[in-house]
């Protein structure tokens, strides 16, 4: 038997007059739940993924609290980081009252009221009306008005790092059971992201001071007025490959070296470390001239260390009626850049030479040059002339103005002014090394 096109099967649809308005009205609002419900998971994705990235803790604690205030479109967001007695340490604000601690003259959390019975029972919590709950203890003066609260802790391995405090829906409705979830699922994330910062800082730190150690001894010598500067990349890794070094050859002349190994991290400071120690022995062996110095070691490098690449500058500094004798040899480096004390400064352009580790055999170059007294010869890696978006040329003439400017200025200024002037932006580390000729009859 057929089934014709008027059969109870012949349509698999349903009719919608079937649904009617209400089940229509409740299939638009499921819907729309699912899609709010699927844009607020990939924003927290997002937010994720952002706070992972970061890895400056200050940096990473801001974006924790201004990221869940969106996601939960609350008025006010703080987190509140705790010590090791369970006190408040810090206090970090978003939104409407953020500056509620300046406000409130710096004063911290006692951790009395309904924020000590948090901080002894660390789990998340709502609530609706702040101001009639039972361990409420009232707001400090100056404090603004807040009725609605979600709280959840942060949780670094084992330890309560601190809580994420959230206050007053824009629409005035109260926290919902989907805003626990997703905030807890960011102090979750957060908490990683809090460990990885904190890890790194310590790395830094340890970096920062096995670098500074590779700084010279500053003597003191007549004539010469040194000063040594070491400025670490902004960007991680925050160790590399520059140095600077400063010794008295045996025949009483001061020898200035520094140099900056291809390459970041540690390995960039490992050969770092066996080039600056290999240096100093061939220098104080060979003496003079600078040529051959690197010529020597360029050999060493290439026959017990497979000739890793770097640039390196040598310079020694005779004595020269009242000034003294520049005479320096380069290997891929940028020039030494002579200040005067007439306020005048450029940079001492010669054969630079090919980089250390291409050709042992290259011939080398020497070059001199007289530095009059209370004259300052500068010597630098390319990490203090280089900025993103703009010619090593104009790097290099900036640090000339900014020279010239600070010539009659104490050493320590000058390098100061130099480093500052990137306002704490360096996309790749820095070794300054400066000496100054002071004005004196026997600069021996």
């Amino acid at each position: 038997m057929g089934l014709s096109d008027h059969g109870p099967h012949a349509d698999f649809g349903i009719p919608a007059k079937s649904l009617g308005t209400q089940n229509l009205d409740r299939l638009g609002q499921g819907l729309r739940q699912i899609a709010r419900t699927h844009g607020r998971m990939q924003d927290l994705l997002d937010a994720v993924l952002i706070i992972s990235r970061e890895l400056d803790l200050n940096l990473v604690l801001h974006k924790i609290i201004d990221t869940a205030r969106q996601l939960v479109d609350a008025r006010y967001a703080a987190l509140g980081v705790l010590g090791r007695d369970g006190g408040f340490t810090d206090l970090i604000t978003s939104g409407f009252g953020a500056d509620l601690t300046a406000r409130l003259g710096g004063t911290l959390p006692h951790g009395t009221g309904l924020l000590g019975a948090l901080v002894r029972d660390p789990r998340p919590l709502r609530v609706e009306d702040l101001a009639h709950h039972p361990q409420a203890a009232g707001f400090p003066e100056g404090h603004p008005p807040m009725s609605t609260l979600l709280s959840v802790p942060i949780r670094v391995r084992s330890t309560i790092y601190g809580n994420l405090y959230l206050a007053d829906k824009k629409g005035g409705e109260a926290f919902t059971d989907d805003d626990e979830a997703v905030v807890t699922a960011l102090a979750s994330a957060a908490g990683v992201a809090i460990e990885n910062a904190r890890l790194y800082e310590q790395l830094r730190r340890a970096t920062e001071e096995f670098q500074r150690r590779l700084l010279p001894d500053i003597p003191q010598l007549d004539g010469l007025e040194l000063h040594a500067h070491y400025q670490p990349s902004t960007e991680a890794p925050r160790i590399g490959g520059d140095w600077c070094d400063f010794i008295r050859l045996p025949d009483h002349v001061p020898c200035l070296m520094l140099g900056d190994v291809m390459g970041h991290g540690i390995p960039a400071a490992a050969v770092m470390s066996q080039i600056s120690n290999m240096l100093r022995v061939i220098a104080f062996d060979e003496q003079e001239p600078p040529s051959r110095i690197l010529h020597r070691l360029d050999a060493v490098l290439h026959e017990l260390h497979g000739a890793p690449m770097a640039t390196v500058i040598i310079a020694r500094l005779e004595t020269e009626g009242t000034g003294r004798r520049l005479q320096w040899a380069s290997a891929g480096h940028l020039p030494p850049l002579l200040v005067t004390p007439g306020h005048e400064a450029r940079y001492l352009h010669a054969d630079t030479g090919l980089p250390l580790g291409v050709d042992p055999d290259v011939p080398r170059a020497d070059h001199e040059e007289h530095v009059p007294a209370g004259s300052t010869v500068l010597l630098h890696t390319d990490g203090l002339v280089e900025q993103r978006g703009e010619s090593l040329d104009a790097g290099m003439e900036e640090a000339a103005g900014i020279a010239a400017t600070y010539a009659g200025k104490p050493l320590p200024d000058l390098v100061d002014a130099l480093v500052e002037a990137r306002a704490g932006t360096f996309e790749d580390d820095v070794a300054l090394l400066a000496v100054r000729i002071t004005p004196s009859p026997d600069n021996s």
